[in-house]
């Protein structure tokens, strides 16, 4: 389907797949889902900053004049790119709760698979089709709790936000050159100056080995808690 786009954000109609009306000419030699799988290759290889279209029209044989015959911006390729890296949700469970789990369960994979699309720039509510199908498939498991249109739409940001910074958290501390034995040896440095300085609480927690860097069931807790806010706040609806 071809249709003036006018003055919609860049990637939104060509998401739903709505093209721009062609100019007479030679037909295109390529299409948008080679640009846009090139492109998630490039993230999935070298991280975001290698999707670009300099690098994609190089890739793919052609000028980087060129591919504005396809997309009009990088803003635009990268709205592509994303929408077809996240691909759509998982079937989620019965119950609320349970669904809430999975849901963000699978975006944490998700982002552990393709820790590129953390880096990809929010502008704003979701508005393409992958996108808002996570969305809606969240919402379906949330409708019969009796909470408001936009309580449950609060609830979806809490989880998106618990999956998201768990994901960037996991990333940064696998990305780290902290080792069990230098994680020891801060411990025996800093234990005698908490004592001396009067850390009370950090100290009991190094000796007792609670104060760590890593993650262990850090999801599982901070999602729990989450979860129980929400069925009070079901509670009292």
């Amino acid at each position: 389907m071809t249709e003036d786009r006018g003055e919609l954000p860049p990637g939104l109609a060509l998401s739903w797949g709505v093209l721009p009306v062609q100019r007479r000419g030679p037909k295109p030699a390529l299409s948008i889902e080679q640009i846009v799988a090139t492109g998630i290759a490039f993230g999935d290889s070298d991280g975001f900053e290698a999707i670009s279209l300099q690098r994609i029209a190089a890739h793919l044989g052609v000028t980087t004049n060129a591919m504005y015959r396809y997309v009009r911006s990088k803003e635009e390729l990268i709205v592509l790119v994303h929408e077809k890296a996240v691909g759509l949700p998982p079937e989620l469970p019965e119950g609320w709760r349970a669904a809430a789990i999975a849901w963000v369960d699978a975006q944490v994979k998700l982002y552990a698979e393709r820790p590129w699309l953390l880096d990809v720039p929010i502008r704003g509510a979701p508005v393409t089709p992958n996108l808002l199908r996570w969305v809606e498939a969240m919402l379906q498991a949330l409708a019969g709790t009796g909470l408001s249109q936009h309580d449950n739409l609060g609830c979806l940001m809490l989880l998106d936000g618990c999956a998201r910074n768990y994901a960037n958290l996991a990333r940064q501390l696998g990305a780290s050159d902290n080792t069990p034995v230098q994680a020891e040896q801060v411990g025996q440095f800093l234990v005698p100056r908490l004592m001396e300085g009067d850390y009370p609480m950090l100290t009991a927690m190094y000796l007792n080995q609670e104060y760590e860097d890593g993650l262990d069931d850090d999801l599982e807790f901070g999602l729990a808690r989450i979860l129980d806010g929400i069925e009070v706040l079901i509670a009292k609806s």
